[in-house]
């Protein structure tokens, strides 16, 4: 017997890249994923709840969750401010039903929000009702040496956040372990970026399973322990060369998580009441 988490397999707008929103909701309708993971950018409809919300309407897939604009080429989108950038995330997701804004630690040269970040998180949450779940990023390098370019910290671990979004290719750039960052963060793991990465200083956001994190491992883990969060496969397809390709890509994505995210459970037969003999579960496999 299996185990399979009620955890909702989801496909980030940004994987479909340079096909945008509509495409998204278009592949991940046609390949079975569960929903999508609005990744706010540079495509305008991004950036345009009431266009979202009417994909949503014709796709039957609902938003699970709502990435933040956090990037270098995002620094402008919907506001120069990053806090007001992060609240409209929220009130995105408050408008299409998301349980979870993902939103990256501070660039250091943000010094003001930076200052303030870990409370402005805490106070969010307990304004929306909606989990906002920091991502680790990873330490950025030139000439050989580390930049320091998030605060607090690239790795959000070691703050006070109730929730994290734990993406496996960062964790390739960090030379982090992805299971042994899952096992360690416990129940504030509540978000996961399924890609991989081979450990270069390049983030790959490779097709799971192309890489060296323990992706199968990870994911085995989540059905164990009846994880109940959200996995959204954030993976490049840029090097696809037809939307053909690019399915396919997305198409063994979802397979190997759906795939991976199963625990088998110990069974045997025992008599019931009525002295037929029932199959039961006794826990996880060891």
């Amino acid at each position: 017997m299996l185990r399979v988490p009620e955890a909702p397999v989801g496909l980030s707008t940004a994987s479909v890249y340079p096909q945008g929103v509509a495409s998204a909701f278009e592949m991940a309708a046609s390949l079975g994923y569960d929903g999508v993971e609005l990744m706010v950018w540079t495509d305008p409809i991004s950036q345009d709840v009431d266009q979202v919300e009417e994909l949503t309407q014709r796709y039957g897939l609902p938003v699970l969750s709502v990435h933040a604009p956090c990037l270098l080429i995002t620094q402008r989108v919907w506001s120069p401010d990053p806090t007001v950038r992060l609240t409209r995330s929220l009130e995105a997701a408050r408008r299409l039903g998301a349980s979870t804004v993902v939103v990256h630690p501070p660039f250091r040269w943000q010094r003001e929000y930076a200052r303030g970040f870990v409370e402005l998180v805490a106070r969010l949450e307990d304004e929306f009702g909606i989990d906002v779940a920091v991502e680790n990023m990873y330490p950025w390098r030139a000439a050989g040496r580390e930049v320091a370019a998030y605060a607090p910290d690239w790795d959000p671990t070691d703050e006070e956040y109730r929730n994290i979004t734990l993406d496996l290719s960062h964790a390739a750039v960090a030379g982090m372990d992805a299971l042994r960052m899952a096992e360690a963060l416990g129940d504030r793991l509540s978000h996961v970026h399924m890609t991989d990465g081979t450990g270069s200083a390049r983030d790959e956001h490779l097709i799971p399973g192309r890489g060296k994190q323990p992706c199968s491992a990870l994911l085995e883990r989540l059905a164990r322990i009846e994880w109940s969060g959200t996995v959204i496969l954030e993976v490049t397809t840029r090097r696809a060369r037809t939307t053909a390709e690019r399915e396919a890509d997305l198409a063994e994505a979802l397979a190997f998580t759906r795939l991976n995210l199963a625990a088998s459970v110990q069974t045997a037969f025992a008599v019931g009441p009525d002295g037929t003999a029932q199959l039961v579960a006794r826990g996880p496999a060891a």
